[in-house]
């Protein structure tokens, strides 16, 4: 059975939320993790709770193509990418839509995640893999949700196609549902459980999806040697009801 013990994954977005725990749940398997996201104190903490290893974290600006490809360059070899960065959602009626907030939301999830490719492949291992991520927006798109559902659809879009363009390299992508990160910030606290509480109750399986939930789909990626191109939708059902 293949294992990630030894590999070198580098984690986008692995200070928390999802992305965190793809690094703690590869790091449990002997993996060795590089954590790279914007803010250096949110780093250095989510290292320093990682299981023991040889780990590494770096600060950068997923929005600069040039401070990606100096990251890569200084990481230099390594066997997976994984990339879970993200903002916060941005949720609005399209008659009431800033436009330009809505083309920055593109910034860090699409603009961001094609610069880490285009940057991490030249030294990514030729048996290794990348693994994106899109939501279940795309899938299953609600009222008011039209610049995520773009994103997401770019996204598995973009996934199908580098899987052929980069070849052997395998490129998948992870379709999450609701699930309690970081992401949902920007939406009022009572507001956001009472939102969590009626789609849980709409669920096959009567909960909202924790990050570790969804972290094992990575993994599962990173390990399958005979999977590329694909997607697979962790979202305790919501596209079926």
């Amino acid at each position: 059975m293949t294992t990630l013990k030894n590999q070198r994954i580098v984690v986008l977005g692995g200070s928390a939320g999802i992305g965190f725990a793809v690094a703690v749940q590869a790091a449990h398997e002997g993996a060795r993790i590089v954590i790279a996201s914007s803010n250096r104190e949110r780093v250095t903490s989510a290292v320093a709770k990682l299981p023991r290893g040889e780990h590494a974290g770096h600060s950068v600006d997923l929005r600069s193509p040039s401070a990606v490809r100096t990251l890569f360059e200084t990481i230099g070899a390594f066997d997976h990418l994984v990339y879970t960065a993200g903002e916060e959602l941005l949720i609005s009626p399209l008659a009431e839509l800033d436009l330009i907030k809505a083309r920055s939301a593109f910034e860090i999830r699409y603009w961001g995640a094609l610069a880490a490719v285009q940057a991490a492949t030249p030294h990514l291992a030729r048996t290794g893999s990348i693994v994106l991520t899109s939501g279940s927006a795309g899938r299953r798109p609600h009222p008011g949700f039209v610049i995520g559902s773009s994103v997401c659809g770019a996204m598995e879009a973009a996934t199908r196609t580098l899987a052929v363009e980069l070849a052997p390299v395998r490129v998948n992508v992870v379709v999450p549902g609701f699930v309690e990160t970081d992401l949902w910030s920007n939406v009022p606290a009572e507001a956001r459980q009472q939102m969590f509480r009626e789609a849980a109750a709409k669920l096959p399986v009567k909960h909202i999806g924790t990050p570790a939930e969804v972290a094992e789909h990575y993994l599962s990626f990173m390990r399958g040697t005979y999977v590329t191109g694909q997607s697979i939708v962790v979202d305790g059902g919501s596209v079926l009801v």
